[in-house]
């Protein structure tokens, strides 16, 4: 398990591109038949990529963690985005297709994903973060999440609440998917901050050869970072999150903190943008 501290401001502001992408980039978050992990600072999330071949793989702990099971003090949610998948948690079966999500309650003690069919794995996105309260698990379709669409021309895209009040509660974890459609460019525009939690965005579904360009830091001081297919981005509650495309793509967003209310937002100035 990778540990990443957090930065300031300051400290951001004078990064060159290869300190912000080893700072705040998750480069590498799928390997066959592997599991790995990476603890940010920033409200103690923790990122993972899981893709089990022919031996399921079980949730295990780590020291940043600081208890002897994963989601002892913690919950969290994993999307699937490959082949068909299957989570068992102390014995209970879940099966995930593709865009499926399984929300994971704050003490459950054995958690084992495993891919129905090796030749098309299953690829879980796991997001977790600290909790206080034990919310059940339970599964969350694609078809299940509430669909809302949002923005127009370069900034048309579609939204998919998962994890919220709305569809699926939890104690502190907010989760979700946005598709940028077809002609569209730019996601989270008109941009924002919110004080009272931090997001991480996991590009995806993007052409070997695109790219999208993943603004970040203060409104008055914004920097860049490169972002390529299956790839993530540590968002703090400071800066601001958005992008924009050289073709369609979507994320998975994920929020942890004090507030679950989606509209929760504190918008910048355009005016003062720089």
């Amino acid at each position: 398990m990778q540990v990443r501290p957090q930065c300031s401001p300051k400290e951001t502001k004078g990064m060159d591109s290869a300190e912000l992408r080893e700072n705040y980039l998750i480069e590498s978050l799928f390997a066959r038949g592997e599991a790995r992990m990476t603890f940010s600072h920033i409200d103690r999330t923790i990122v993972g990529g899981i893709m089990p071949l022919d031996t399921p793989i079980k949730l295990w702990s780590a020291k940043p963690i600081g208890h002897d099971t994963f989601l002892a003090a913690r919950e969290a949610g994993a999307m699937n985005i490959g082949g068909k998948g299957r989570v068992v948690v102390d014995g209970e079966v879940f099966d995930l297709e593709a865009k499926d999500l399984i929300y994971l309650s704050m003490g459950c003690q054995d958690v084992r994903f495993e891919s129905l069919d090796p030749e098309n794995p299953a690829r879980f996105y796991l997001v977790s973060s600290p909790a206080h309260a034990a919310i059940p698990t339970r599964v969350v379709r694609h078809a299940d999440a509430k669909r809302i669409e949002i923005g127009k021309g370069s900034n048309r895209r579609v939204v998919f609440q998962y994890v919220n009040p709305d569809v699926a509660p939890s104690c502190q974890l907010s989760m979700g998917m946005t598709m940028v459609e077809d002609g569209g460019a730019w996601n989270t525009w008109p941009c924002h901050t919110h004080e009272r939690r931090s997001e991480v965005y996991f590009y995806w579904n993007m052409a070997e050869d695109s790219l999208v360009m993943h603004f970040m830091g203060e409104p008055t001081e914004t920097r860049h970072i490169v972002v390529r297919d299956e790839q993530a981005v540590l968002c703090p509650a400071w800066s601001i999150h958005t992008g924009c495309g050289t073709g369609p793509y979507a994320f998975i967003w994920s929020m942890a903190g004090d507030n679950k209310d989606y509209a929760d937002m504190d918008h910048c100035d355009l005016k003062t943008f720089r």
